[in-house]
C-alpha cells in the first residue's frame, strides 16, 4: 500500500483483510458490523490501547493465517453473507452473534449487542431468533445469557457498562436507558443515561467529553434540573467501571437518598406528549423517515 496509506484506519483495515477471502465467505464479528455502519466498532479494546484482529468467516475454505486476520471454518452457508459497498460481509446478526458468543464475558456480549442495535443493524428479538436457530454453535449459551441483558436504546458501551453494575453488581431493577423526563406541563426536562422509575434516581456516564469546561456547565443546569422535580443523581465516570464494587456502593447511596414518590406525587412524568416521536427501540428508529433519523437521531449519530 501507498505510504500515505493511513492503516489505523478501521475501514482500511478491513479492505486490506477481506482482500485474503477466498472464492466464499466474509468479512464477520466487529469488522464486519464496523462495515455496515455500526460506529462503535472501532476494532480496538476496550481501554483503546490494542488492535483487535480482523475475523475472516470462510466455511471450510483453508486459507492462511496472516497477521492481524483470524479465520473462522465455522459452518457457513450462502444466506448467511452479503454483500454491502462492494465488499463481502456476513449478515449483521451473524457478524454480532459471532462477537457476543466469543466475548469475553456475558457483559461485554451485552455491549456489543447493545451497540449494534444502537446503529439499528439489529434488533434483539432478531438475534434471539438466529441464536435459536444455532443452537449447537460455540458460545450460544453466552450469547443467549447477554440477551436478557440488552437494551436497544443505550448511547454508549459505558452506558452500557453502567448499567450492568446497577443491575448485576447492585443488585437492583433494570432501569430505562435513555428515556425522555418531562414535567407536569409536558416540558422536557432530560433524557437521562440510567433512570430507575420507582425510586426516582438518574444515573450519568461522564465521559473525556464532559471534562470540557462549556460541557461541565451544561452537565450541572442538567443534574439541577433533574434535581428540582426530585430525581436523585449520581455520575460514572470511565475510571470508575474498574472498580465496579465501589461503584455499586456509590450506586446503592444514591438510591438510598431517592425519595420513592408514587407515580401520582411526582412533579416529573414518563409520558409523551402527543407531539414526541419515540426512537427508543431499533423498531421505531427503523420506521423514521430520512427527514426525521437527521433531526431526531442527530446526535445520536456523532461519531465517537
Amino acid at each position: 500500500m501507498p505510504s500515505s496509506v493511513d492503516g489505523d484506519v478501521p475501514e482500511q483495515r478491513i479492505v486490506e483483510a477481506a482482500a485474503v477471502l477466498p472464492d466464499f465467505g466474509g468479512v464477520t464479528g466487529w469488522a464486519g458490523l464496523r462495515w455496515e455502519g455500526g460506529i462503535w466498532f472501532d476494532g480496538l479494546t476496550p481501554d483503546g490501547e490494542s488492535r483487535l484482529p480482523i475475523t475472516l468467516a470462510t466455511g471450510y475454505s483453508d486459507v492462511r493465517r496472516q497477521p492481524g486476520i483470524e479465520i473462522s471454518q465455522e459452518r457457513l452457508g450462502q444466506p448467511d453473507l452479503t454483500i454491502s459497498d462492494g465488499l463481502r460481509v456476513t449478515l449483521a446478526v451473524r457478524s454480532i452473534c459471532f462477537e457476543m458468543r466469543y466475548a469475553a464475558s456475558k457483559r461485554e456480549a451485552a455491549v456489543q449487542l447493545d451497540m449494534t442495535a444502537y446503529s439499528d443493524l439489529v434488533s434483539i428479538e432478531e438475534v434471539a431468533l438466529y441464536a435459536l436457530a444455532y443452537s449447537g454453535s460455540t458460545g450460544i449459551p453466552q450469547c443467549r445469557d447477554a440477551l436478557g441483558l440488552a437494551d436497544e436504546n443505550s448511547w454508549s458501551p459505558w452506558e452500557t457498562r453502567m448499567r450492568l453494575i446497577w443491575v448485576l453488581d447492585a443488585g437492583f431493577p433494570r432501569p430505562l436507558c435513555n428515556v425522555p423526563v418531562f414535567d407536569r406541563f409536558g416540558q422536557h426536562i432530560g433524557t437521562p443515561d440510567l433512570l430507575d422509575p420507582a425510586a426516582g434516581v438518574v444515573g450519568e456516564y461522564d465521559g473525556a467529553l464532559h471534562l470540557e469546561h462549556s460541557q461541565r456547565r451544561h452537565d450541572r443546569g442538567r443534574e439541577e434540573a433533574f434535581r428540582r422535580v426530585g430525581l436523585e443523581y449520581f455520575t460514572m465516570m470511565r475510571g470508575d467501571s474498574l472498580n465496579r464494587e465501589a461503584m455499586a456502593r456509590r450506586m446503592d447511596e444514591a438510591r438510598r437518598r431517592a425519595l420513592f414518590r408514587s407515580e401520582a406525587s411526582r412533579d416529573w412524568t414518563l409520558d409523551l406528549p402527543r407531539w414526541w416521536i419515540p426512537t427508543m427501540t431499533v423498531e421505531q428508529r427503523r420506521n423514521l423517515d430520512a427527514a426525521q433519523r437527521e433531526r431526531l437521531l442527530r446526535l445520536r449519530r456523532r461519531t465517537p
